[in-house]
């Protein structure tokens, strides 16, 4: 089984940081895939940035340059650097892990970026 755990969240300013933690446990080890992903107050899921065992990354367009995406595969976790948040990053945010072509999915940790 694979669990994950975050934390990290919390309220903060605009234009402030915040740094997201995921915690897996389980038949990890050097998954395809971890990431995050968001989802706004009445939105739909999406995906925030991938980070592939290899070290590769993607980001959706609107936080490039903003956020940075990182993993320590020896603690079997995945990080989220965010830096110049703006109020429409506010959202629940999902660790997500994909292994063997099963994606796995966080309970979420809701971010509030408001003055």
């Amino acid at each position: 089984q694979v669990q994950l755990v975050e934390s990290g969240g919390g309220l903060v300013q605009p234009g402030g940081s915040l740094r997201l933690s995921c915690a897996a446990s389980g038949d990890i080890f050097s998954s395809t895939i971890m990431g995050w992903y968001r989802q706004a107050p009445g939105k739909e899921r999406e995906l925030v940035a991938h980070i592939f065992s290899g070290g590769s990354t993607n980001y959706a367009d609107s936080v490039k340059g903003r956020f940075t995406i990182s993993r320590d595969n020896a603690k079997k976790s995945v990080y989220l650097q965010m830096n110049s948040l703006k109020p429409e990053d506010t959202a629940v945010y999902y660790c997500h892990v994909l292994r063997f072509g099963i994606n796995y999915w966080g309970k979420g940790t809701l971010v509030t970026v408001s003055s």
